[in-house]
């Protein structure tokens, strides 16, 4: 997925974000939106948005001197979702379809958000998850996938959705590789991340090699890409991973509640709906 022209004043939004976030002055802040204009204005609009992002908050980290702005608001995040684990649990449990309750709370869960300003209830999200069909619902697909697939891999989006995925992962009986982030973007999950949820008693954890949101293959370290080539299913969660694999071919499917206004008009859904979408065949990239 390409950048459009209004992902730029959303790009220099996060950057004000993620420096306020740091505890950068005034002053630094100014230096940081003008490092992050140059930026900006050196990179074409065919470059995905996932990697102008990257750029942009590792200026914000190397000004800063910070190296994980969202490390606060990323345990917050955490905490609260594992808070409803037992309702979410119990929820599953009296489920009539405990698979597919369990892929609309991990849906769901990408509602979670760690950026200022963004509002959001989590249990509220997870009782619409349970009653608001799916704007896109290629379930019969990912079923039919799951039960030819020796194991999977999942590429995880935020802290705290973590909790949601793991939902998941203890549902499919499926042995599932978890990636994370190598290292802080944003409130991505990182490995510590990954840890408190407690994904490392249900899946193995590994890094995708690189610190970039979503999933940029040609950033991500060989024994990612190794995995990433042999999976016969993945499961990419949120819109970054959406915006860089979109054209990864149809192993992968894409949970995802549609939050970006660019998102939307690209998926062709309203806001907040939630997605499950089957990959397009391989296109070149």
């Amino acid at each position: 997925m390409s950048t459009y022209l209004d992902c730029y004043p959303c790009l220099v939004g996060q950057a004000l974000e993620a420096a306020r976030m740091a505890g950068a002055s005034e002053g630094e802040q100014e230096d940081i939106l003008k490092r992050v204009l140059d930026v900006l204005g050196e990179t074409p609009t065919t470059t995905e948005p996932p990697r102008i992002g990257h750029r942009v908050h590792r200026t914000v980290r190397e000004q800063t001197g910070c190296e994980d702005p969202y490390q606060a608001a990323k345990k917050r995040s955490t905490e609260q979702a594992l808070a409803l684990y037992p309702w979410m649990l119990r929820t599953l449990d009296e489920a009539d379809d405990r698979l597919e309750a369990a892929i609309r709370f991990a849906i769901a869960g990408n509602v979670i958000d760690a950026r200022p300003g963004r509002q959001y209830d989590l249990r509220e999200e997870m009782e619409r998850a349970c009653e608001e069909p799916l704007v896109i619902d290629d379930r019969d697909a990912m079923k039919a996938a799951l039960s030819k697939a020796s194991w999977v891999l999942y590429l995880a989006d935020n802290a705290g959705e973590t909790v949601c995925d793991r939902l998941l992962i203890e549902t499919m009986e499926r042995p599932v590789t978890y990636v994370v982030k190598d290292g802080p973007i944003a409130n991505d999950a990182t490995m510590i991340d990954a840890r408190a949820a407690g994904l490392d008693q249900t899946a193995e954890l590994m890094t995708s090699g690189s610190d970039a949101a979503g999933t940029l293959l040609d950033l991500c370290s060989a024994p990612f890409r190794r995995r990433y080539d042999e999976a016969p299913l993945i499961i990419a969660k949120g819109q970054a991973n959406y915006k860089s694999l979109s054209g990864a071919g149809p192993r992968v499917f894409f949970l995802l509640q549609a939050k970006c206004p660019i998102l939307v008009r690209d998926v062709g859904v309203p806001v907040r709906s939630f997605v499950l979408q089957q990959g397009e065949e391989t296109e070149s990239r």
